[in-house]
């Protein structure tokens, strides 16, 4: 899971990626990485990992109809912030929906495209910390295989705007 960093090379494009879950803070993050990537002519790269833990006790039939209502909830958030993006920067990002668990699935898209450089995460405002998933990789930060970008959940698009 090592594999090297490739956005710089010919026919490659540095990439951000966002994930895309259903905190309030999310949208901040998806601000970042529009205007820096915007700036910086690079891409997005959306992940939204759909948890599969209450499935594994269902029949088949209401699992299957579980998994369809889930990838039709992933895919119009997605529209969301897509459009969100289009508005910030003229981009249209790419889109990855994967089962499983969230850290997992970061850094197996990581580990596929070798042209994302950096992860980008917003820090929740809330007194319970930053949030599972920042908190879940900080555990592993001085192993994590790319730079990890925690844009603070308070941050207004103006002060986005003056440091991205």
């Amino acid at each position: 899971m090592n594999n090297k960093r490739r956005s710089f090379e010919a026919g490659h494009k540095r990439k951000y990626l966002v994930v895309i879950d259903d905190t309030e803070e999310c949208e901040r993050a998806v601000y970042w990485a529009a205007k820096r990537a915007g700036r910086t002519m690079s891409q997005i790269v959306m992940l939204r990992v759909i948890e599969t833990a209450d499935r594994n006790q269902q029949w088949l039939g209401v699992a299957d109809i579980m998994q369809a209502e889930a990838m039709e909830a992933a895919n119009a958030v997605l529209d969301k912030f897509s459009a969100r993006c289009q508005a910030i920067a003229g981009i249209t990002p790419d889109r990855v929906i994967r089962e499983g668990d969230t850290t997992e699935q970061i850094t197996t898209v990581i580990d596929e495209d070798t042209d994302i450089g950096i992860l980008v995460l917003a820090a929740s405002t809330g007194k319970e910390g930053p949030g599972p998933l920042i908190s879940n990789l900080a555990k592993t930060a001085g192993e994590f295989p790319i730079p990890v970008a925690v844009i603070p959940g308070h941050l207004s698009d103006e002060d986005i705007d003056a440091m991205s």
